[in-house]
């Protein structure tokens, strides 16, 4: 087995993704229905999430501090989110099954961590998910898309599903998932989470306007 790494270290918002080969030629197939478990309990954590996000923005609002425990729980619901993605409509690139579970999961080829702030802004909390960010929904509808199910935001499939489809055929065909798209499929992804940690109040770096794919992110200059 070989491993492709893909990781960001700048900025709040961190992604890591492994391309783990060989890859199944024809698991993809029945991807979807392997993981209609984790759609159901997604849907159930993406209302628990939305809640929590309104919970922390009056937090923020009035102390501005974001509560610990809100923190966790948005996070690990991203985490299971990126997992599930990862495996399925969001890159194909594993065939080990998403755990069940809302912690880091160091071991899985798919991990997100977000640096948990100790202030935020109290003015921008009122601005930044609605109007800071609108640039930021226009570019991740056409990313992310929402034909995988737990794209809960959108209800058409977006280029990063498409491309990660383009790469499964070739891997039916070639037993190789082709390195540039798994480097692009990454990158969009990192896009994508980006700003949903920052529209969901986590972080108020606001995200650039940067397609950062494959290897590791490089510190931008000053």
């Amino acid at each position: 087995m070989t491993d492709r790494t893909a990781t960001v270290s700048a900025g709040p918002v961190r992604v890591e993704a492994e391309l783990e080969e060989p890859l199944s030629r024809w698991l993809w197939l029945v991807k979807w229905i392997l993981l209609v478990p984790h759609y159901v309990v997604l849907f159930f954590l993406w209302i628990a999430f939305a809640v929590v996000t309104v919970v922390a923005f009056f937090a923020v609002l009035f102390t501005a501090r974001y509560p610990r425990p809100l923190f966790d729980f948005n996070l690990g619901v991203l985490r299971w989110n990126w997992r599930v993605s990862y495996y399925s409509t969001g890159a194909f690139a594993t065939d080990r099954y998403p755990p069940f579970s809302l912690g880091p999961e160091p071991d899985y080829p798919a991990r997100l961590d977000i640096a948990c702030p100790e202030r935020l802004s109290r003015g921008l909390v009122l601005v930044k998910w609605w109007l800071l960010a609108v640039p930021h929904y226009i570019v991740v509808g056409f990313l992310a898309g929402g034909a995988g199910g737990e794209r809960w935001w959108f209800a058409y499939a977006g280029l990063i599903t498409v491309l990660a489809f383009f790469a499964v055929v070739a891997v039916a065909f070639t037993a190789v998932y082709p390195r540039g798209l798994f480097d692009l499929v990454v990158g969009l992804n990192r896009w994508v989470l980006r700003v949903v940690a920052y529209a969901a109040l986590m972080t108020d770096a606001y995200p650039p306007f940067r397609l950062d794919q494959g290897g590791s992110e490089r510190e931008p200059r000053p």
